[in-house]
């Protein structure tokens, strides 16, 4: 298991042992380039079914930020859930960075307001 960020380069995936997972922690995936390897999607979870318009969130933010539409449906980026998630409880602190706020607080903030992880994928 390989966890990488936006700068895995094409050499450093040729180097990884065949079966390797990649998982990415950064919102952007690493290009797919080793059939036999296996690629996890961006840090995600699937959003509940009382969720609203979700389709027409995900793919405004999307192009907003330039990313193509890698993830399943009703399936968001970890950061929007975040926003979703710290708005609904009227939490008011702001990470960034290094700065991170208590995460099983959060976790089972979104565990509670029906948001679930992502299996990885066959």
């Amino acid at each position: 298991i390989w966890l990488v960020g936006d700068g895995l380069s094409i050499e450093e995936q040729q180097k990884a042992p065949k079966g390797t997972l990649f998982i990415p922690y950064s919102p952007l995936p690493p290009k797919r380039i080793r059939k036999d390897c296996f690629y996890h999607y961006t840090p995600a979870m699937s959003a509940p079914m009382s969720l609203q318009n979700l389709h027409s969130f995900e793919i405004e933010s999307r192009s907003m930020l330039h990313i193509q539409n890698w993830l399943p449906r009703r399936v968001m980026s970890a950061w929007p859930v975040a926003g979703i998630i710290h708005a609904l409880e009227g939490w008011n602190e702001h990470e960034c960075g290094d700065i991170v706020f208590n995460i099983e607080k959060v976790w089972q903030a979104s565990l509670k307001h029906g948001f679930r992880p992502l299996l990885t994928p066959n």
